[in-house]
């Protein structure tokens, strides 16, 4: 089952890389579109399924729970064209990761049109949706139009709070919760910050070999005493 963000208990991994598994994914209102799609596969109304949402806010996580879940190749935008030749009645899923900055419309048109004929799927993940990514391609821009899109909003305190508890997670570290509450209302309202904090505060820490306590962080990042 997706963890929801009550809840706190997240899963250690060895050495330093994000836990990207579905029991791993915190899902709150501004994600949930995103997961039900997800949930959905292979139940989807077109080959395509776009989700987009800022930096550090799941879209990979979720491709990723996408990916194990159908058996899917991943490529990046630049790797589209090459793609296509390897579409197959045994290899009909695909994942473009990230898939709005793409140099080849051409290739992701011919990517699409190849998955479709054998009845696979094709998930696309960008910071915004397909209509903003700028497709000059007429036919592309069609099939793009006829594709869900599932847009990941910005995080509430709760949701904020479990990311942070999760981004440390990842690195080993076991945070305390007065440190999470000191943290939310000071920081930048947005998963890229969250990211960005928890790799300083980590990192200082490796550093000055302490632990990471409310007077540490309010050191590194030079909070005033009253908050």
């Amino acid at each position: 089952m997706v963890r929801t963000a009550h809840s706190r208990q997240l899963f250690f991994d060895l050495g330093h890389r994000p836990a990207l598994e579905r029991e791993d994914f915190l899902v709150a209102p501004c994600n949930r579109e995103a997961v039900d799609w997800i949930d959905r596969w292979p139940d989807w109304p077109s080959p395509a399924l776009a989700i987009s949402g800022a930096p550090d806010s799941g879209k990979s996580h979720l491709a990723a729970v996408w990916q194990e879940r159908s058996g899917g190749n991943r490529i990046d935008a630049a790797d589209v064209g090459d793609a296509m030749h390897d579409v197959s009645p045994e290899n009909r899923h695909w994942l473009v990761d990230p898939a709005d900055k793409t140099p080849d419309q051409e290739g992701l048109l011919h990517l699409y049109n190849r998955i479709a004929e054998f009845g696979g799927s094709l998930l696309l993940t960008g910071q915004t949706p397909p209509a903003r990514w700028g497709i000059s391609l007429a036919d592309l821009a069609s099939r793009l139009r006829t594709a869900p899109v599932a847009v990941i909003g910005q995080p509430d305190d709760e949701l904020l709070g479990g990311v942070l508890v999760k981004l440390f997670s990842d690195r080993q570290v076991r945070i305390r919760p007065e440190v999470v509450s000191f943290l939310l209302p000071r920081m930048e309202r947005s998963f890229d910050a969250a990211s960005a904090l928890v790799e300083i505060l980590d990192r200082q820490a490796l550093s000055r070999k302490r632990p990471i306590t409310v007077p540490f962080v309010r050191s590194v990042l030079d909070f005033p005493e009253d908050g």
